[in-house]
């Protein structure tokens, strides 16, 4: 299953790194990135493949809560199916 992961906040050193260490820590590809500063603010979004993952979405989905807590940053997890859904256009 693909799931894209959004990341948004203020710019700071790390952001991608703990995020993408996190994902490989649980066997989490990441198939696609892109990441921009807008104004000063870190946007970055993610596909990635939990196909040989270790953990289910929603734990993926908790974990990276406790990330964006301790980075200040806004982090959210949606299934590619439907994230793709919402932006049919």
């Amino acid at each position: 299953m693909n799931a894209i992961i959004t990341v948004v906040g203020s710019d700071k050193v790390g952001i991608i790194a703990q995020v993408s260490t996190l994902l490989s820590e649980h066997k989490i590809n990441i198939a696609d990135i892109t990441q921009t500063i807008l104004s000063g603010n870190f946007v970055m979004m993610m596909m990635v493949s939990l196909d040989d993952a270790d953990i289910s979405i929603d734990e993926l989905r908790q974990i990276l809560h406790e990330t964006s807590e301790k980075l200040h940053v806004e982090i959210n997890v949606m299934a590619e199916k439907v994230f793709s859904s919402m932006n049919r256009i």
